[in-house]
């Protein structure tokens, strides 16, 4: 038995649900432990494509079983929807969902006050997906929250939506107002549907391990995006470091075994926020077309970039990876010269570390190192000694900055595009 956990070492977007779906073979549980919606996992099987919001991506896969841990929140609505696309597309997810009883509900009026509220910060809006995440987790911390568990007593979450309506309508005004029977009702629909659903977490991890099952952990955003280590306050509302997964599923830390940083072989962002690597308007639109970078929650075009060094010895020193998988190389392949940050300038100084605030992050000038291109096609590689040398001198460049053993380099969005790199 192996526990495995997958976590994005950038600001999202990495690419984790293809690495997830690698590794998750036959047998294998695969769990979630952070965020909601607002995540946007892509996977293409066989020429189709699949955008997991709510559900691991482990589900693409027959016999495996998926748990929504309790660091989650989640839309009822938006699960439904997404267990129907899966089920259209003749994937059998039939008992092999499981929602932690723990899991904080996305009602329609935290997603009425995301918007509302990024309106009112104007210039100083945060960038959010307005999925309602930001005030579902607010709810959890001011412990007024409704849980999957609460919605089974009515003594329960009939005054606390009454009340928590009341609090969200003083804020939107009457225009916005969420009408208070219409949610009753739909609290009552998702009831019956989710029932079969519910588990308890901690209670189902620990009879996968007795049962001697692999256990995959997915991580959704990126370490940036980290409510306490990443640019804060441009960050989303949960823990998506390594350190969120044990109290998001209630699973002993020390169970663990790998964790794997997930590594585009660029960087990207959505939103605001300081971005030390970005690329001109005229660069970035070359990349965003050549990636494909826009967001798999908002089709929102993705600010694009070269690869940080800064900032992933920062991903690599909270996260502790053991591994690293890097997507997206095929995306580079066009390119004569390729980019890497080395090192900070800040006020004529040189920065090796991280700067911590948003405000002196925001100051510094990357420092360069050039790598000649490797100008060959590179998607139909599976070998590492096919690869140009360009293209492995790069990674391991990589790999010995970050001083983190290199698991494999995707080619492609298919299934199977990587190429295996060699342990040493």
């Amino acid at each position: 038995m192996t526990v495995k956990l997958v976590v994005g070492a950038q600001w999202g977007d990495e690419g984790k649900g293809k690495i997830v779906d690698r590794l998750t073979t036959e047998n294998r549980f695969v769990a979630r432990y952070q965020g909601g919606a607002n995540a946007g996992h892509t996977v293409v099987v066989d020429g189709k494509k699949f955008v997991l919001h709510l559900i691991p991506t482990g589900i693409l896969h027959p016999n495996v079983e998926c748990l929504l841990g309790n660091g989650m929140v989640v839309d009822p609505d938006a699960l439904i929807d997404e267990i129907n696309q899966l089920r259209c597309r003749d994937i059998d997810t039939s008992g092999r969902i499981r929602v932690d009883d723990r899991v904080h509900l996305v009602l329609p009026h935290h997603k009425k006050l995301d918007l509302h509220l990024e309106q009112l910060r104007g210039e100083n809006s945060l960038g959010t997906t307005g999925r309602g995440i930001g005030p579902a987790y607010v709810d959890k911390t001011a412990r007024c929250g409704l849980r999957l568990l609460d919605i089974y007593d009515e003594d329960v979450w009939v005054p606390r939506l009454s009340e928590n309506l009341q609090k969200a309508h003083s804020v939107l005004g009457s225009c916005q107002e969420v009408d208070e029977k219409e949610q009753s009702a739909n609290v009552r629909r998702w009831a019956d549907y989710l029932h079969p659903l519910r588990a308890n977490g901690p209670e189902l991890l620990a009879q996968a391990i007795s049962a001697d099952r692999d256990i995959i952990i997915e991580g959704g955003q990126g370490i940036m995006l980290d409510l306490d280590f990443g640019t804060y306050p441009y960050v989303t509302s949960s823990q998506c470091s390594a350190l969120g997964a044990a109290a998001g599923l209630g699973i002993n830390p020390r169970l663990v075994d790998r964790v794997i940083g997930v590594v585009k072989a660029y960087t990207t962002r959505v939103g605001k926020g300081p971005f030390p690597t970005e690329m001109t308007s005229d660069a970035a639109a070359k990349l965003r077309e050549l990636g494909g970078e826009f967001g798999a929650t908002t089709g929102r075009p993705r600010r694009c970039g070269w690869l940080d060094l800064v900032q992933l010895r920062y991903a690599t020193e909270i996260n502790g990876f053991d591994l690293l998988s890097i997507t997206k190389l095929d995306v580079l392949d066009s390119y004569s010269e390729i980019l890497a940050a080395v090192a900070y300038e800040l006020d004529g100084q040189r920065l090796d570390r991280f700067p911590v605030d948003a405000g002196r992050l925001n100051r510094v000038r990357p420092i360069y190192k050039v790598f000649r291109g490797w100008m060959t096609n590179t998607s139909k590689t599976r070998r590492y000694n096919d690869l140009p040398q360009e293209a492995r001198d790069y990674i391991n460049f990589i790999n010995e900055t970050l001083g983190v053993e290199i698991l494999n380099v995707s080619v492609g969005p298919e299934r199977g595009q990587d190429v295996l790199w060699p342990l040493i």
